[in-house]
């Protein structure tokens, strides 16, 4: 009986989304531009995913109280977050750089699905806990942030920004936003291909 139930609402939840359509740039500019930042260094957004700031990263008793095993840094490189893999040398963490700057112009979509499988990868790694950082934690590694769960978690974009809003004020720059946006396009679109098979 329960199992009939299921299948009914994930068929409800498939219908809903055959009618979901991408908001316009100002309509999810909205949905997050309500509040500021978070007053915290770090906030867990999703089960065991936490957002955070540089100072958060640096704290070493920050990340081995919170048990991360992850951290993937969205402002890897000499002018950002110079961390790296060697400044966890002493740590049980597997380290993730990616170099972007929060830049409206810059092009982060060609990490999305690379900080998406990393993300993935280390949540089903038992007793996995990610810690994703920019320098605030509210524009780049927000960005990856809402990706992974477009990706790998199948949330639309407004899903996703709703739901790590809800933990963290984020505030990912227009450009980023344009960019989660052709990505929110494109997986709908599959998804209706998906669904019409």
């Amino acid at each position: 009986m329960n199992h009939a139930g299921n299948s009914a609402s994930k068929n409800h939840n498939s219908e809903n989304r055959s009618h979901y359509e991408t908001p316009a740039l100002s309509e999810l500019q909205k949905l997050i531009w309500r509040r500021g930042g978070s007053d915290n260094h770090v906030d867990q957004v999703w089960p065991n995913l936490y957002l955070g700031d540089a100072w958060a990263a640096r704290s070493k008793a920050i990340l081995q109280n919170l048990g991360i095993t992850h951290i993937l840094n969205a402002a890897d490189g000499p002018y950002n977050i110079n961390t790296g893999a060697r400044y966890y040398r002493d740590l049980p963490i597997e380290y993730y750089g990616v170099q972007a700057f929060d830049d409206t112009s810059f092009d982060i979509s060609i990490f999305f699905h690379d900080a998406a499988n990393f993300i993935h990868k280390a949540l089903k790694t038992g007793g996995g806990k990610v810690f994703i950082h920019c320098a605030m934690g509210l524009s780049r590694s927000a960005t990856l942030v809402l990706a992974y769960l477009m990706i790998h978690e199948n949330l639309t974009l407004v899903e996703a920004l709703k739901s790590v809003d809800s933990h963290r004020g984020i505030c990912p720059n227009t450009g980023f936003l344009i960019q989660l946006q052709a990505l929110d396009i494109k997986l709908n679109s599959e998804k209706k291909g998906v669904l019409a098979l």
